[in-house]
């Protein structure tokens, strides 16, 4: 077997091949390193005095089912320099490694395109190796991001395990990379990041977030003058709750009454869009039914559907004064839940109109939480939560495709 075959297949320049064996169905390739590796590993002089021998066994890519090991016979050397006694620097691999580099690139290639037990089962070690090559990947790519370049970003929460476990997570839109993962869901889990982003000297030009009053006054507190965006699907999603409560509240006044099963089953078509009711079974008139026999109902619902006109009107100055109206139109309705809401949007006229002046959402946020319980369910859940929060960082990446 020859030197240059060794750099061809396996990636090893400045060594030189000794001897090779096969034990238990490994195989095993003895190496030496060329005089020029023999420097000291600090300040890199080459007038070193050599000072015994060390030998390194290390995993690398196989040879097709096989196993392949380098076992590495270098010198200790004193440098006339540092006056110290050192292992040189095989290259190859990094210190306290039991592989490669190539075979930590070819674990990595691997997990790509199969689960980390996969992987672990081709290659014949154990799933914590293959976890912890992929941790201290991810930890070096996505550890710690930067976040100078920061314009645009997202705030939402996600929902982890049972028992109210949440995480805080902080998108930046224009990558669609999750930059921040915090424990919590409160204004608390936010600390770390805006410490951070206070030495990144990041210009943040507008927020986007759902109603949560703990990342309003976050935002608001570290971020004074930067325009908060609220996100389209929540705030419909709050008048859609205000309409389930409408139907709910006439349904049980209706009592008795031949009319009430009319409403009965009714709440999904309420909370559909007009053009997404399915004719064959019969929605559309539902819907007639439910809104010809109950006032109240009928306005919760026309005014919903208004409400959705508010981000398609021609500028902002239009929006304004179409949102007003709505407003007065909602808080003089004499409809208790209507009139609530009616307070609550006239709360967030500025953020709900921000969106003419910065039209972001958190709809990719929501994407990105859809990944996440993709990848959540494919682990059947994780118990180390570093390793979970650097998956998340890193989830832009992947790519989840449907199959059969």
């Amino acid at each position: 077997m020859s030197t240059s075959l060794l750099y061809h297949a396996f990636g090893l320049s400045g060594y030189d091949y000794v001897r090779q064996s096969f034990v238990a169905g490994n195989v095993i390739f003895d190496i030496r390193p060329k005089s020029k590796l023999i420097r000291c590993p600090e300040c890199g002089s080459r007038k070193v005095i050599r000072r015994g021998e060390f030998e390194r066994w290390l995993r690398t890519v196989p040879v097709g089912p096989k196993p392949v090991w380098l076992c590495v016979s270098a010198p200790r050397v004193e440098c006339r320099k540092c006056n110290c006694v050192r292992r040189i620097d095989l290259k190859i691999a990094e210190p306290r490694r039991w592989y490669t580099r190539a075979f930590e690139r070819f674990v990595l290639s691997l997990t790509k395109m199969m689960t980390m037990l996969d992987v672990a089962d081709l290659l014949g070690i154990g799933w914590d190796g293959v976890k912890s090559i992929f941790k201290r990947h991810l930890q070096r790519r996505f550890g710690n991001p930067p976040l100078s370049k920061l314009k645009y970003i997202a705030i939402d929460e996600i929902s982890v395990r049972k028992g109210h476990k949440y995480l805080t997570l902080v998108m930046d839109l224009q990558s669609g990379a999750v930059v921040f993962v915090g424990d919590g869901k409160g204004a608390e889990a936010l600390i770390p990041f805006w410490k951070r982003l206070k030495r990144s000297k990041a210009r943040i030009h507008a927020v986007a977030t759902d109603l949560s009053s703990a990342y309003i006054s976050a935002v608001m507190t570290n971020l004074p003058g930067v325009p908060l965006v609220f996100d389209h699907f929540h705030v419909v999603k709050l008048m859609n709750d205000k309409l389930t409560e409408i139907r709910r509240r006439l349904y049980r006044e209706l009592k008795e009454m031949p009319d009430r099963e009319v409403l009965k089953g009714t709440r999904w078509v309420l909370l559909k869009n007009p053009e997404n009711l399915q004719m064959k079974y019969g929605e559309p008139d539902r819907l007639k039914e439910a809104l010809r026999m109950n006032e109240p109902l009928a306005t919760a619902y026309y005014m919903k559907e208004e409400l959705r006109q508010i981000w398609s009107q021609a500028n902002k100055q239009e929006a304004a004064i179409f949102l007003d109206d709505w407003i007065s139109r909602a808080t003089s309705s004499g409809i208790g839940p209507l009139m609530i809401i009616g307070n609550t949007m006239a709360g967030y006229r500025s953020g709900i109109l921000n969106w003419y002046d910065h039209p972001i959402s958190s709809g990719p946020m929501e994407g990105t939480n859809n990944k996440i319980k993709t990848m959540k369910r494919q682990a059947y859940g994780y118990r180390d939560q570093e390793f979970f929060k650097l998956r998340i960082m890193g989830i832009h990446e992947a790519k989840y495709s449907l199959t059969g």
